[in-house]
């Protein structure tokens, strides 16, 4: 996807200057993602890596999340002075990592980053931007065959992201995301990338806590993100993929709407703190769910862990229908 990226930008008539750091962070998480794919690296080794891409980023591209707009009031910019520079690092991070974590199902990062790129794509055409809308663009096209060939129909998937593959897709929207929300020609408002990005956000977010409040560690992987709770609560993977792409389409629109109405950013995230609150009771009720315990009788409609036929990771299989794909921890 990286090296089909790198040729389709290419194609764009106009400088590429303002994106040579854009590239070389790719670049970058790449190399240390296909190592990871290969070696299975330390997790402390890639977001080593990640924080040097995003400091590339603020300190080469000049891509710096300076102020987080009118969330409080609407006569009062939140600018963020010296705090900027670490929180842009550590937001950049953490738009990396949720990506990574949402490929655990096929399709499912590939699906979401569409979603978020359709509305970046959006607010460059009404704003005008043609240069970033290109870079979209070309973007997109790239994960349109990658989501073809990972989503076939007729048998399990011929082609994964990797570790790889999400951290470069989570570092360009990251760049995205905020390029597009900051400076005084802004696409949109900074609380509008919450909606627009708002699934992998939430699931990462209540995730990284979850794991701290039970003192283990957030680097290391479990089954509890959020298609895995509807795995368990019997959703095949097309039926969970198609569920979380519409609620994530959904956030989306919301946040898209909010934009082009104009509705006061305090408004828009209460809402979106209204709507994370609703994630988390949610996640917590089928948490729970799922670790009733089961009675015998009840085999034929519960939920077992096997091994997949190709990769030996292990996924959620019902007595009623067998499922295919792969999914990671």
């Amino acid at each position: 996807m990286s090296v089909a990226f790198f040729f389709a930008v290419l194609l764009l008539d106009f400088a590429l200057t303002p994106y040579r750091f854009l590239f070389a962070g790719i670049m970058l998480l790449v190399v240390v993602g296909l190592l990871d794919d290969l070696r299975e690296l330390p997790p402390e080794q890639r977001i080593w890596a990640q924080i040097l891409a995003a400091l590339l980023m603020v300190g080469g591209g000049g891509v710096v999340l300076d102020d987080l707009g009118y969330l409080v009031a609407s006569e009062w910019l939140l600018s963020l002075g010296v705090l900027a520079w670490p929180l842009t690092v550590f937001a950049t991070v953490g738009v990396i990592n949720a990506m990574n974590m949402s490929d655990g199902l096929d399709g499912l990062a590939a699906s979401l980053a569409l979603i978020t790129l359709g509305c970046l794509a959006l607010f460059a055409w009404r704003g005008e931007d043609y240069g970033t809308l290109g870079v979209l663009v070309m973007l997109a096209s790239v994960l349109l065959p990658f989501l073809i060939i990972n989503l076939r129909p007729d048998g399990p998937a011929l082609v994964f992201m990797g570790d790889a593959g999400s951290m470069f897709l989570g570092f360009s929207l990251a760049w995205l995301l905020i390029q597009a929300s900051q400076g005084e020609g802004r696409l949109m408002a900074p609380v509008t990338a919450l909606w627009i990005f708002a699934l992998p956000l939430m699931d990462t977010v209540t995730l990284l806590i979850r794991r701290s409040v039970l003192g283990r560690s957030p680097f290391l992987g479990d089954r509890e993100h959020f298609h895995h709770l509807l795995l368990s609560a019997g959703y095949t993977e097309r039926q969970t993929l198609l569920l979380m792409v519409v609620l994530a389409a959904a956030a989306a629109a919301s946040g898209v709407a909010g934009e082009l109405l104009d509705v006061p950013e305090p408004w828009m995230f209460g809402g979106f703190v209204a709507l994370f609150g609703l994630y988390v009771w949610i996640t917590l009720h089928m948490l729970r769910r799922r670790r009733l315990p089961r009675t015998e009788s009840s085999s034929d409609q519960s939920d077992r862990l096997v091994a997949h036929p190709k990769t030996g990771a292990e996924v959620v299989s019902t007595q009623r229908a067998p499922r295919s794909g792969s999914i990671s921890g």
